[in-house]
């Protein structure tokens, strides 16, 4: 269906790039059966061995809760030829599930792997649980290129037991993606998470566009 989508719509000033996503082997929200990084290669590189031979360009791994995982499918992407993404998640401290620092889990994942990922991401998690993390401008945080976060300011144990779907203000998370890009300007890869929708979409684009920025001003 992507390939259509590209064969279609691509043109020399659009290229489209096409990703195989993969995610976590357990919960995203908990580190339950927590693998081993080689473990982690063998259990994701069956995945990234079929999306190798399809017309994905790259792949990225979402959602990743704790670094062994995270280490396993760079190195399965690596045996496998093909470009890798990193996307971890946080909670409302900014640390991994695993108590574990954003900062110190790209550093091991970049230490282990010789800083294969092509780029990091941060998804499913809102801009107020990782905007301490990103306060301060060091090194690191260069190697994040990209977010998708979540509509909602609960937690991940909030919205695992919420009976609604929290949505949100698209505007407000417009503004946010805004703020965090006029200080991070190599975020280039931007969309959503869990509550989000065309709304959302639509404010990230209008936000962070000079288009948006013209006609606010």
């Amino acid at each position: 269906m992507l390939a259509d989508i590209r064969r279609k719509y691509e043109t020399p000033y659009t290229p489209i790039v096409i990703s195989g996503n993969i995610g976590p082997r357990g919960d995203g929200y908990n580190v339950d059966h927590a693998m081993y990084a080689n473990e982690a290669a063998d259990y994701h590189g069956e995945q990234i061995a079929v999306f190798r031979d399809t017309e994905c360009d790259m792949v990225s791994g979402f959602t990743l809760n704790y670094v062994e995982e995270a280490i396993g499918i760079v190195r399965a992407a690596k045996k496998a030829e093909m470009p890798v993404v990193i996307s971890f998640t946080v909670e409302t401290d900014g640390k991994l599930p695993t108590g574990q620092t954003l900062k110190d889990a790209i550093l091991e994942t970049d230490l282990k792997t010789d800083r294969a990922p092509a780029y990091y991401m941060l998804n499913c998690a809102h801009p107020t649980h990782f905007a301490d993390a990103l306060a301060k401008d060091e090194p690191w945080t260069r190697r994040l290129r990209g977010l998708r976060a979540n509509a909602s300011m609960r937690s991940h144990a909030e919205l695992d037991a919420a009976p609604d779907l929290d949505a949100g203000d698209p505007v407000q998370l417009g503004r946010q993606y805004r703020d965090l890009r006029s200080r991070m300007k190599q975020f280039t890869v931007l969309g959503g998470c869990c509550g989000t929708d065309h709304r959302h979409v639509e404010q990230i684009r209008f936000a962070c566009t000079a288009e948006g920025e013209r006609q606010v001003a």
